[in-house]
Order: C-alpha cells, then structure tokens, then sequence
C-alpha cells in the first residue's frame, strides 16, 4: 500500500504476515510518519520537505529485524525499531527522494507495548515517530540530543492522541 501526503510518499511493506488488524495498523503508521514529517524541524528535514520525497516502512518479524541488527549494528538480537536513512543518495531527476527506511518488529513491539502496559496502535505510534526523526537527522546519542528529540517525539504524539511515552505511569 502506498500513502501520499503533500510531497511526501509512504510506502508500507508488509515483510511478516502475522501483524494483527493490518488495515488499522498502516493507518496509523501513516499517520505517525506524516505527522512527524511535517513536524520536524531539523534543516534535513527541511530540505527534504522542499522536493518530493518518499519513506518506507516495513512491518517484519524479530528474526529479520535480528537479521538486520546483526549485519548493521553488529547486535545478534532483535530490537523494536531500525531505521536506515537515506538522504545522502544522490537524487534521480524526476524521481522522489528516498529519506530511508523504518522497520519494526513485530514480537519485540507486542512484547513491549503489553509490558509497558500501553496500548499497540500507541507503542507503533511512537516508535514510527521514533524512527522517522533518525531518518531526518535527529539522534539520543547525547543527553542534550536525547532531550530534544524525546521532546519532540512528546509533542508529535500528543498531536496525535497519544500519551507521552517519557512519563512513568
């Protein structure tokens, strides 16, 4: 399924099969996704916003994801969410510019979200807006980055209806 959004396009992959209530999922992927995109405020962001662009989002299991944290971080484990920008690639003229790929897990997301006692389309939510931020060029390496990027995940959230995922409940 692909979502376009102003000059931004969503592609949404489906890589495991056992993701519950898929319709409602990709919508709120979407969503997330867009909503970030047009919320963030760092330049790459910026400058992507001012020429068609394009993401991708994959809804796979924990054992690509492990695949993929293995081979790219060099973590033989699965985690929720990768994200793998792409802007540096040098733009085809006439084509959209691919900002890079977010993928997610789905045992790892489902584990968390009942864990952390919080609802799935929540947790999904955030961790797309999570995701999408490393894609435009924000990062928690440091504290002071760590602040303003959960900040701004805080505010893209409650846009969306989402509580603070920052707060202990």
């Amino acid at each position: 399924m692909v979502e376009n959004s102003e000059n931004l396009q969503i592609d949404l992959t489906w890589h495991s099969q056992d993701w519950p209530d898929r319709d409602r999922l990709e919508v709120i992927a979407a969503k997330a996704a867009r909503t970030t995109w047009c919320q963030a405020i760092s330049p790459a962001a910026t400058r992507a916003r001012q020429s068609h662009a394009e993401l991708s989002i994959v809804f796979a299991d924990d054992a690509f994801v492990q695949n993929l944290n293995c081979e790219w971080r060099d973590k033989d484990s699965p985690t929720n969410v990768l994200s793998f920008p792409a802007m540096d690639d040098a733009p085809i003229p006439g084509q959209p510019v691919h900002i890079g790929d977010v993928v997610v897990a789905l045992e790892t997301v489902m584990r968390e979200a009942d864990v952390q006692k919080k609802l799935l389309q929540h947790h999904l939510a955030h961790l797309i807006c999570h995701g999408t931020l490393h894609l435009l060029d924000y990062d928690h390496m440091t504290d002071n980055d760590a602040e303003v990027m959960e900040s701004l995940e805080s505010k893209i959230l409650a846009s969306l209806g989402v509580p603070n995922p920052y707060l202990a409940t």
